[in-house]
């Protein structure tokens, strides 16, 4: 999961980035998820991106023999 900042930057919350389907930038960052559902962040899609991209390592990492 990935942590990411509410719009209005006063929190955090993790969205699971295996079902981010879509990221939009309009200007504001729009993560649409595989239920459908759309959550607005203060990451740009690039910072998502990169997020997704360490997670990724990360998982690897943790589950290489």
């Amino acid at each position: 999961m990935i942590l990411v900042t509410k719009l209005n930057k006063a929190s955090q919350f993790y969205v699971n980035e295996d079902l981010i389907e879509f990221i939009e930038e309009t200007p504001d960052t729009i993560l649409t998820m595989s239920t459908g559902k759309k959550v607005t962040v203060g990451e740009n899609a690039l910072e998502i991106v990169e997020k997704i991209r360490e997670e990724k390592i990360r998982i690897r990492k943790a589950t290489a023999f």
